[in-house]
């Protein structure tokens, strides 16, 4: 087995939380007036932190996507962040992962009190030795830094350590932390996308993923 720590986004990886991200981003732009738009036009917004994407994609300062983002949590907190299900096949990989010896841990840019919820409510926990989500307080905080809270805190042997995400963010973090990065093609990036990025291998199956993980 080539992998014995194995870090899992979370949004796009595990679950697909397209409803109640993009519900609370189109609440966010009514609530200040802005014509709503549709569902699939945020869908871009799912991965990277969400002030960053509201810089990226809006052309709004920082201060200002620190605003929007708190509307954005009025939705998403109390309703939005369990608009969400768990992509098929998750579970089972998991289990497999987890018998066959490796330790599964969580990083994602969501915030840690939001990433805990989910996971607990959609029965992952057990899997996991830990979530390491952002600081709430830090919107700048990267995928990078989650990856390295989890290494610290566990001290991990990042030389068999692996990043699984469906972003080319959680590609760039991983590389900035030293270890590959394997592609899911079931969330929100492409295959392109992942493998521009400097994606090892690129999963289109939850099951074909454990399969990868455990060669």
């Amino acid at each position: 087995m080539k992998y014995k720590h194995i870090f899992f986004d979370l949004d796009g990886t595990l679950t697909d939380p397209g409803p109640g991200i993009t519900n609370a981003i189109m609440y966010a732009r009514q609530k200040r007036g802005l014509d709503p738009g549709k569902n699939e036009d945020y869908y871009k917004f799912i991965g990277p932190p969400m002030p960053q994407s509201f810089v990226d994609y809006w052309g709004v300062s920082m201060d200002e996507a620190k605003s929007i983002l708190a509307d954005y949590r009025e939705y998403y907190v109390p309703k939005g962040i369990f608009e969400n299900s768990v992509y098929p096949g998750i579970p089972e990989a998991l289990s497999a992962l987890k018998a066959a010896g490796c330790k599964l841990y969580v990083a994602t840019s969501k915030p840690t009190f939001m990433s805990v919820q989910i996971v607990e409510r959609f029965g992952l926990a057990p899997y996991f030795e830990t979530v390491s989500g952002s600081d709430p307080n830090q919107p700048d905080s990267t995928k990078a830094d989650v990856i390295r809270a989890a290494r610290d805190a566990f001290h991990i042997d990042m030389g068999r350590a692996v990043m699984v995400g469906d972003r080319s963010f959680d590609v760039i973090g991983a590389g900035q932390c030293g270890i590959p990065c394997v592609g899911v093609s079931f969330g929100y990036g492409s295959r392109e996308e992942l493998l521009q990025a400097g994606a090892v291998y690129v999963a289109d199956t939850a099951a074909e993923l454990a399969a990868y993980l455990l060669a």
